[in-house]
């Protein structure tokens, strides 16, 4: 770090002062970029919460940071982008390599925080949001507790031995955009344990341990040749896997860290009694009208989501859409000032620095859909407010779905057979294609289909959206 160019921010704490207090699997971009991001943050005034960094399958991780004593670069990205240097990974360990090693650290009377980004696949979850005990992972886990393949395997085998240890619990804290994500990893993990014959562990579990609630966010865009030059200009030296992303950056967690509350809450933590109506917020204002943007952007032939809210009228579109339709359907909680969260939403959609792909957001519709418009709609009706612009979203899905099949595009999606068969019989008429839309259950349940306000207005948008002048849709 001695030999770093000037203008770039570095740890501002002795590094060597520094004891691991955190075990976090899955330490991926998103994962460096964010928790890695605030607790090194931490280390300045807690110099016991660094972090060791455990992969479960892949080795890369470990072979790019541990040359470098695990530093690395993060590029946030605005109109002035800012370069730090993130001091706070002190070990890198690959679980099937080094099993021992990473249980040596689960039962580290120092360590008092384990977290995960493992994606919600590796929550290993059924619909349902109980533990899947079919899948093989799970099954072979709970027959050979020495080296587990799961996250789940290795908390519940790691706990088991702290028990043992005579150790107290520590505190489990999932930073994937699971919904009730703390609820649905204790609920895992109390499961796994009583699968494995272990009841009065699952019983010390719930005693002992805490998995509060979190919502995370933050556009994290994946690294390039093109961040590892500018990364290498900026430093004056290689960075084998530097990190980037937008300049915002969240971390909301349910107020349930004890001694850990004011260390996270001086990081810029925000520490909620209601973690779900911040993740509701983020699902309706973000992530809604990020769908929205996109099949209404690709639409206009648009590629990007900041050349897309450079339109005045898709943008005026898109503020109207949160702020009249998504807004009213938030739950008031301190610490969340809807108005100004949609300021800031619109203003990380306009970042020029951060170019994130339309084409990208559109994949996996049917599964985003129903959570970010279909639920909106439903209870916009239910209060007997106008579901207009809502539906804009909903129709330009199925006109993109219509658009990649006549283009002979793939559908990257759960249900693109279906889509597929389903855009197939669609003509341009726009009840009959609605409609023909309309029969997936499996989208849209037996009950929304029947309104018709909801219907009405959906036939509406498709017609405006297909004809010859799009933006009419858009109208106020």
């Amino acid at each position: 770090m001695a030999k770093l160019r000037g203008g770039v921010i570095r740890p501002d704490y002795d590094r060597a002062d520094t004891r691991v207090g955190v075990v976090h699997f899955g330490p991926g971009a998103f994962h460096r970029a964010h928790q890695a991001f605030y607790f090194d943050r931490m280390l300045a005034r807690d110099p016991t919460l660094a972090i060791c960094a455990v992969s479960l399958h892949s080795d890369t991780v470990r072979a790019a940071l541990e040359p470098q004593d695990g530093l690395y670069s993060l590029t946030e990205r605005e109109a002035e982008n800012v370069v730090r240097v993130i001091g706070a990974i002190r070990q890198v360990l690959t679980a099937p390599r080094s099993p021992q090693a990473v249980f040596a650290r689960l039962v580290d009377p120092a360590v008092r925080l384990v977290t995960a980004t493992v994606t919600e696949k590796g929550y290993c979850l059924s619909p349902g949001g109980d533990l899947d005990l079919d899948l093989p992972a799970i099954r072979q886990d709970l027959g050979r507790t020495t080296e587990p393949q799961t996250l789940v395997g290795w908390l519940v085998e790691g706990l088991r031995r702290r028990r043992a240890a005579g150790l107290g619990g520590l505190t489990a804290i999932a930073c994937d955009n699971l919904s009730g994500n703390g609820e649905r990893f204790a609920r895992s993990a109390r499961q796994f344990a009583r699968a494995s014959g272990q009841a009065d562990l699952a019983h010390w579990i719930e005693g002992e341990v805490r998995f509060p609630g979190t919502m995370v966010d933050a556009i994290t865009p994946a690294s390039d040749d093109i961040l590892r030059a500018e990364a290498a200009e900026r430093l004056g030296l290689s960075d084998a896997w530097p990190i980037q992303r937008e300049r915002f950056v969240q971390w909301v967690i349910a107020d349930e860290l004890g001694a850990e509350a004011e260390t996270f809450a001086a990081a810029g933590v925000t520490l909620a009694g209601d973690v779900a109506a911040f993740e509701r917020a983020k699902l309706r204002v973000l992530n809604g009208s990020h769908s929205t943007l996109a099949y209404v952007g690709l639409r206009l032939g648009y590629q990007s989501v900041c050349e897309a809210m450079a339109d005045p009228e898709l943008a005026g579109f898109i503020e109207r859409l949160m702020r009249l339709d998504m807004a009213p359907g938030l739950t008031l909680t301190p610490g969340l000032d809807v108005s100004a969260y949609v300021a800031e939403i619109l203003a990380r959609f306009r970042n020029p620095a951060i170019v994130h792909k339309l084409a990208q957001i559109a994949w996996d519709g049917s599964q985003k859909l129903p959570i970010r418009l279909l639920q909106p709609i439903s209870e916009a009706l239910a209060a007997g407010r106008p579901v207009e612009r809502l539906a804009v979203g909903v129709a330009a899905w199925m006109q993109f779905v219509c658009r990649q099949v006549a283009n002979e595009a793939p559908i990257t999606d759960p249900l693109a057979p279906l889509l597929s068969a389903v855009a197939r019989r669609c003509g341009g008429d726009p009840a009959r294609d609605v409609a023909a839309f309309l029969e997936i259950e499996a989208i849209f349940g037996p009950e929304l289909p029947r309104r018709a306000p909801f219907r009405n207005a959906l036939e509406a948008a498709y017609r405006r959206l297909g004809g010859g002048q799009p933006r009419l849709a858009l109208k106020p």
